[in-house]
């Protein structure tokens, strides 16, 4: 793992702690064109697991998992993520299975980000 990916993975754990309280177990991470695309491995919270027993209960943790996620990108990307990068974050789409408890991330930049 390149020593850039290894620090774009600890700024979306860092990020993910601070914000749930638990980061992502493990994270891969690999770069093509303009994107970045994680796979996020040991998200859920115990907490969340319980919450998640019930179908309601799943909808809603999927829910709060995501949305909160892409609104925190929308309004400023993470510290240091763009200045790591190069270039401009302009978009991100996520998505969890609570399920399974992986997510993917797919992070837009303005410019190309490959190695």
């Amino acid at each position: 793992m390149s020593k850039k990916v290894h620090e774009f993975n600890d700024i979306i754990r860092k990020l993910r702690k601070d914000i749930f309280g638990k980061g992502p177990e493990r994270i891969h991470t690999v770069f093509v064109e303009n994107m970045a695309v994680s796979t996020l491995y040991g998200n859920i919270t115990p907490t969340e697991k319980f919450i998640a027993s019930t179908p309601e209960g799943l909808k809603m943790v999927h829910a709060a998992r995501t949305r909160m996620i892409q609104d925190l990108y929308t309004k400023s990307p993470p510290e240091g993520m763009e200045e790591l990068m190069g270039t401009k974050l302009l978009h991100l789409f996520s998505d969890i299975k609570i399920e399974e408890d992986f997510a993917i991330s797919v992070f837009v930049f303005e410019d190309n980000i490959s190695e």
